[in-house]
């Protein structure tokens, strides 16, 4: 027995020293301390910076046409010690560079002419691109490099902004990121249905290769603060941004599609006027074609489950059945204008499905949809839609509101 362990240790003794070998990576990696982690990219019509300009004055040009600047944010090894050494209010967390031209290889590598450190997007959190430049260019041209690009993760997110996207990468708060904070606040989907799903790189050229319009988060910025506010509608025929939905018709769809949640629907008592709140706990939402020789027509129902979460009725007990029912038609009726609302914008203003109806009649009538595919959003803008909603409350908080 003795002599049988002695012949194992060689063995294993051998077998770690290659392991340990396998693990020393390879010769010619960059050390990550040394290189600029590009954690959010900005596309804007061009505007060259200050700096560039005067880069350029000095013969620091190269042959271009200048289309796009592109902003880059980083977090470099600079910042990140200096973060940990200083405060006060100039102090920043990430690092912002602007670059003008028309390749966008092209120009994240002219960053290399600017810094010591190589430019790795390994961590690349969110892509935004300004309302200007979306209308302007096709989203597959924009993003191109970004799809071949190994680098860049599938499910970096993808916004739109209203004014310059550069802006939504700026912040006056201290140790703040701007690209973390973007990317955090698509988490909040369960607090708010005014939020889209994660529009992510993969998912944006799945849609561009579908042929089909789809819809991507809007983002204001004002003095340093974002808000997601609304969603930029994409034309599936031209691949551009043919125009916006407001939160409200941002909530419609939500609805429409059953991909909420959570969120809370406002509305009015029908007697008193008196404000009454519904906050949803779940909902679930069925498109279903229907299909009469040429004929095409769709049922949306929609159901939820919730709980009456403000109440401004003070006369009557909210106890009672009869005014629960009340509570739940009041923001039933509230959940079918916003849906009506969204409908109307979509069929007769843009004229585009961006809610699925085309994918269900693609499940349900494969060769309904093979006929009528090529010009979708045309015909889906004269087809009739039908909805119901049933809203239920199944919960009213500690307290009945009435007066004893």
């Amino acid at each position: 027995m003795k002599q049988s362990h002695n012949n194992i240790r060689p063995l294993f003794i051998s077998l770690s020293v290659l392991l340990f070998l396998s693990l020393t990576g390879c010769w010619s990696s960059h050390e990550i301390e040394e290189q600029s982690l590009g954690i959010g990219l900005a596309f804007d019509k061009a505007k060259p910076s200050s700096i560039e300009k005067k880069l350029n004055e000095q013969g620091g040009g190269y042959s271009k046409k200048d289309r796009i600047t592109a902003t880059y944010q980083f977090i470099t090894p600079q910042v990140a010690s200096s973060t940990t050494k200083q405060s006060g209010p100039e102090q920043k967390s990430y690092l912002n560079v602007s670059e003008t031209g028309d390749s966008l290889h092209q120009m994240v590598r002219e960053l290399s002419l600017r810094s010591e450190q190589p430019v790795t997007a390994h961590h690349m959190k969110v892509v935004v691109i300004g309302e200007d430049l979306a209308k302007s260019y096709k989203l597959e041209q924009l993003l191109d490099q970004s799809f071949r690009e190994s680098e860049v993760r599938p499910s970096c997110l993808v916004l739109i902004s209203k004014g310059r996207a550069s802006k939504t990468l700026e912040t006056k708060k201290d140790g703040e990121i701007p690209a973390f904070r973007l990317a955090g606040i698509v988490e909040n989907a369960y607090r708010t249905t005014r939020i889209l799903p994660p529009m992510s790189h993969i998912k944006v050229e799945s849609k561009i290769k579908s042929g089909s319009s789809f819809l991507i988060q809007k983002v204001l910025s004002v003095d340093g603060q974002v808000k997601f506010a609304g969603a930029a509608v994409i034309d599936g025929r031209t691949h551009k941004m043919t125009g916006f939905l407001n939160e409200e018709e941002l909530e419609g769809v939500t609805w429409i599609t059953g991909k909420g949640k959570g969120g809370v629907v406002k509305s009015l008592d029908k007697e008193t006027g008196q404000l009454i709140v519904y906050e949803i706990e779940s909902m679930k939402s069925s498109i279903v074609p229907r299909v009469k020789g040429d004929n095409i027509s769709f049922d949306v129902n929609i159901e939820s489950v919730g709980r009456l979460s403000e109440n401004w009725v003070t006369s009557g007990n909210t106890f009672k059945n009869e005014f629960l029912k009340k509570a739940e038609k009041s923001s039933e009726k509230e959940v079918k204008r916003l849906v009506g609302n969204v409908l109307e914008k979509m069929q007769k203003e843009y004229q585009v499905d961006v809610a699925g109806f085309g994918n269900q009649l693609r499940i349900e009538h494969p060769k309904v949809w093979k006929k009528v595919k090529k010009d979708w959003d045309q015909t889906f803008s004269e087809t009739p839609i039908n909805y119901d909603v049933k809203l239920t409350i199944n919960d009213y908080g500690a307290s009945d509101g009435s007066k004893k």
